[in-house]
């Protein structure tokens, strides 16, 4: 088999499900990838996405790494067992010249073709994703039929904040999440100490609920937070200060004796080294919040992985930032934690799918071959009028 064709556009996303609210203009990047290969009377393709929460990557993949995939021996990509794609070898050929360090984003447009990558692979196998990656990875378990997931959200309102903040949460229960994740930082402490209130009121218990800074303090405002966050029992307190302010990090979690998050913002091995190594974090209890798409894709995720499992961190500490379906997949199959999923942001990949059951915070997972994007028809309705 070979790739006969690899193609990206742009397209916005909010961080509201009202896409009229203005949410700093984000935009991601979709790919579709195209083969030689038939399964099931259909031409095999793969999708993928950027993730969320930043900005497509289209010009890095355009210039770069799409060349080098079409440019490749079609032989340079596959398994030498199997003839099917290999997307670890596809990956070496992406990353080939480039140097060390200079991660910046070049990772989330690796991240977005290893996507597609990933479910041309699962689809020529006629396997769901992470029935493939279970056995590729030696896992040696059995996947579980439903995977842990919490609701992500919680952005802060322009009107009617605490409100449209409740109402938020209501409908995260009602769809079946037990747990949830808001958005603090940059406004008065307690201005967001009111917010919490008011999300805390519609899910089980404080412990249900995590809350996410945005990486908004310095030292000092993260100390005060902390010291007024702490009394709550929430969840977890994410991303504290700025990603590679170590220092800050450490220093605030010494004073915080609940769970923090902290990795959605660093996309690279060394990064993590540093953070396990300055940042403060505590293996018992801490939780690491990498986004595999952002960190290279899997092959780059796998070695996170792997190293800071080497030092201790146990697997269900990991739950990987996105919402969408390719970590869930990679969780189930890892045996992580679990999994974030965004019921409401960043349309058309603000749900999982309405096939997937969720009930008392599990989600089935999906059982057709591949990723499963086509069980979501506002995802492919985005496709396809993206590459029409």
């Amino acid at each position: 088999m070979r790739i006969t064709d690899i193609r990206e556009r742009s397209t916005p996303v909010s961080r509201y499900a009202d896409p009229a609210l203005r949410s700093g203009d984000l935009t991601t990047s979709l790919v579709m990838v195209t083969t030689d290969a038939v399964r099931a009377g259909r031409r095999v393709t793969g999708y993928g996405y950027a993730s969320v929460g930043r900005y497509a990557q289209g010009g890095l993949m355009r210039e770069r790494f799409i060349p080098r995939l079409l440019a490749a021996q079609p032989d340079s990509l596959l398994d030498a067992t199997s003839g099917a794609l290999d997307p670890r070898r596809a990956w070496d050929v992406m990353m080939a010249g480039e140097k060390p360090g200079g991660h910046g984003e070049r990772c989330v447009a690796v991240g977005a073709l290893d996507m597609a990558l990933w479910d041309i692979a699962a689809k020529m196998a006629e396997e769901p994703l992470h029935t493939v990656l279970a056995r590729g990875l030696g896992r040696g378990h059995e996947v579980p039929a439903r995977l842990r997931i919490y609701a992500g959200g919680g952005y802060r309102y322009p009107h009617n904040d605490l409100e449209r903040l409740a109402d938020e949460m209501r409908r995260f229960v009602d769809q079946g999440f037990t747990h949830a994740k808001m958005k603090i930082g940059g406004v008065p402490i307690e201005s967001d100490l009111n917010r919490i209130e008011a999300a805390m009121r519609q899910l089980p218990a404080a412990a249900h609920l995590a809350v996410d800074a945005m990486n908004a303090y310095d030292v000092e405002m993260g100390l005060t937070a902390a010291a007024r966050l702490a009394p709550l029992g929430l969840w977890w307190f994410e991303d504290i200060c700025d990603p590679h302010d170590f220092a800050a990090q450490a220093r605030v979690a010494s004073t915080y004796a609940r769970p923090v998050a902290a990795g959605e913002a660093l996309f690279s091995l060394p990064e993590a080294r540093l953070l396990d190594t300055h940042g403060g974090l505590r293996r018992d209890r801490d939780f690491l919040l990498f986004d595999p798409v952002h960190c290279y894709g899997l092959t780059g995720y796998l070695r996170i992985i792997e190293h800071l499992t080497q030092q201790g961190w146990p697997r269900s500490a990991f739950w990987p930032h996105g919402g969408h379906l390719f970590s869930l997949h990679i969780a189930a199959a890892l045996g992580l934690g679990g999994a974030e999923v965004t019921p409401f942001a960043f349309h058309p990949f603000s749900q999982l799918s309405d096939r997937l059951r969720i009930s008392e915070g599990h989600v089935d997972l999906p059982q057709q071959s591949g990723i499963g994007f086509e069980l979501n028809p506002d995802i492919m309705q985005a496709f396809a009028a993206a590459f029409a």
